[in-house]
């Protein structure tokens, strides 16, 4: 009797064993599909990817009339790529200045249709990862130093993604708001290096 007891408990506590290894590995798998699925969320194809991600997860409540593109390649109502080496177009529609588009090879924009003030953003790719900062430092600087027409705006952001993206937006202060919680949202490996007030 006393064999038969203690034979039942040793299948019990070696059940016990087993059921505890297998939830170990099976947190092990989970943890290694998550760290796989961040790593992927941060893949991305090019700059307009983020902006036309960003853009689908706006309601019908939420939007408002947006144009994408450059001066030669626009889009109504998405955003659009724009062209690198428009050094003038990146200056005056999304305020790269000539030394930082040096540093581009990539770049898509999604502005306010009626007032370029109220919402623009510019997304970019770095060719080289070591010119992010300078990019980023040499956009906020002409940014901020920019003459404004038709009212000032409130906000701008300067946010990157990763190593190689950096992504750029100006305008109404609650609209800003909703894109950058929308665009660190979709993007968890993005940074809000630069938030700074304009409004005068």
């Amino acid at each position: 009797m006393k064999k038969l007891g203690v034979l039942g408990l040793s299948i019990i506590m070696a059940l016990g064993l087993v059921a505890c290894g297998k939830d170990k590995t099976d947190d092990k798998n989970t943890t290694a599909t998550a760290e796989v699925t961040t790593e992927a969320a941060v893949e991305i194809t090019d700059s307009l990817e983020i902006f036309t991600t960003v853009w689908a997860t706006y309601g019908d409540e939420e939007k408002f009339s947006i144009a994408g593109g450059d001066y030669n390649n626009s889009v109504m109502d998405a955003p659009g790529k724009f062209n690198a080496t428009d050094l003038e177009s990146l200056d005056s529609m999304l305020g790269v200045p000539a030394d930082a588009a040096a540093y581009i090879d990539d770049a898509a924009s999604m502005m306010h249709m009626m007032n370029a003030n109220t919402f623009t953003a510019g997304a970019y790719h770095i060719a080289d990862a070591t010119n992010q900062q300078a990019f980023c430092d040499s956009l906020k600087e002409n940014i901020m130093n920019r003459q404004w027409m038709c009212g000032f705006p409130d906000t701008l952001i300067i946010v990157t993604i990763g190593d190689s993206y950096v992504v750029s937006a100006f305008g109404n202060a609650e609209i800003i708001e909703t894109f950058k919680t929308k665009l660190t949202t979709e993007y968890p490996a993005a940074t809000v290096l630069y938030q700074e007030s304009l409004a005068q």
